[in-house]
């Protein structure tokens, strides 16, 4: 079993012609995942990777190809756009990898999309892996194998270590979920700490933070009264200094509030185990 995405996943890429969107859209579908289509306004009518068509829009590409889920790899100056588009079109899960969007047009997208009842992924997020069904986003297939631990992971590249980490020694994931580190997002720590709740293949999950913000700290308060499945942590940005902001734009520690040690002290007392470093993670697990 998987959340948000599996082998029944139909997939509309958004942003398909350009070099990141081509280039991924390759990836996926040597993956495995059902591709059933692209949009690029302007360029309606001709075809991508020999066998995915375009279209002008997500309206006509959602009526032909029936595609219920949607990657968008379009400029930041046009990714909010491309939200309303899609959720105009009857999507139900979009996911976002585009970064730089500014966050006044993400008050907008995250008040226009919670009207909408949709759910969005992201922005600047590496997207989700469910190992052996479904890949839709930009971490890399051959890290991951399948099995029964959930990831949510604010950090792209550090989700990409601890998978790596995991097949190292035989330990795999049911699926694994990027949300991004943007202060506004579509969905965050607690949503998908619930799905994996609720999700009967899933037995053991694994929780990456990074200081700024205070996310951690209330998903902590959620695993301590609403979780029965063990959860394992690692928050990244230990050592950074206080008021710097690193990588991220939500990692800005700021008013004396979400720095690595406050999250960890609110996991550790929430009963999670917490990992120095990545590596360590899968000793924790067992």
């Amino acid at each position: 079993m998987s959340i948000l995405v599996n082998k029944n996943t139909r997939l509309l890429v958004q942003g398909i012609t350009g070099s990141e969107g081509l280039f991924h859209t390759k990836q996926m579908v040597a993956y495995g995942t059902q591709v059933v289509g692209g949009v690029t306004p302007g360029k309606g009518g001709g075809w991508a990777n020999e066998n995915i068509p375009i279209f002008d829009s997500v309206k006509m590409a959602v009526e032909t190809t029936g595609a219920n889920t949607s990657i968008i790899f379009v400029p930041a100056r046009f990714a909010a756009d491309s939200i309303f588009e899609a959720a105009d079109a009857g999507i139900p899960f979009i996911v976002c990898i585009t970064e730089g969007i500014p966050v006044s047009d993400m008050m907008r997208v995250r008040n226009y999309i919670d009207q909408k009842g949709v759910r969005l992924l992201g922005p600047n997020c590496p997207g989700l892996l469910t190992p052996g069904e479904a890949k839709v986003g930009i971490i890399p297939g051959d890290i991951a194998i399948p099995g029964n631990i959930g990831i949510v992971s604010r950090s792209g590249t550090l989700t990409y270590e601890v998978l790596y980490a995991l097949k190292q020694v035989g330990m795999g994931s049911s699926t694994t979920v990027g949300i991004g580190g943007d202060p506004v997002n579509g969905t965050n720590h607690i949503d998908i700490l619930r799905m994996f709740e609720d999700d009967p293949k899933t037995d053991k999950i694994v929780m990456i933070g990074e200081i700024g913000g205070s996310d951690e700290e209330k998903a902590a308060e959620f695993i301590a009264t609403k979780m029965t499945k063990p959860v394992v942590g690692f928050i990244a940005g230990q050592t950074a200094p206080a008021g710097k902001r690193m990588g991220h734009a939500g990692a800005i520690i700021e008013g004396g509030s979400g720095s690595a040690a406050d999250k960890i002290r609110a996991l550790e007392n929430a009963g999670v185990k917490v990992a120095r470093h990545p590596e360590e993670i899968p000793s924790l697990l067992r």
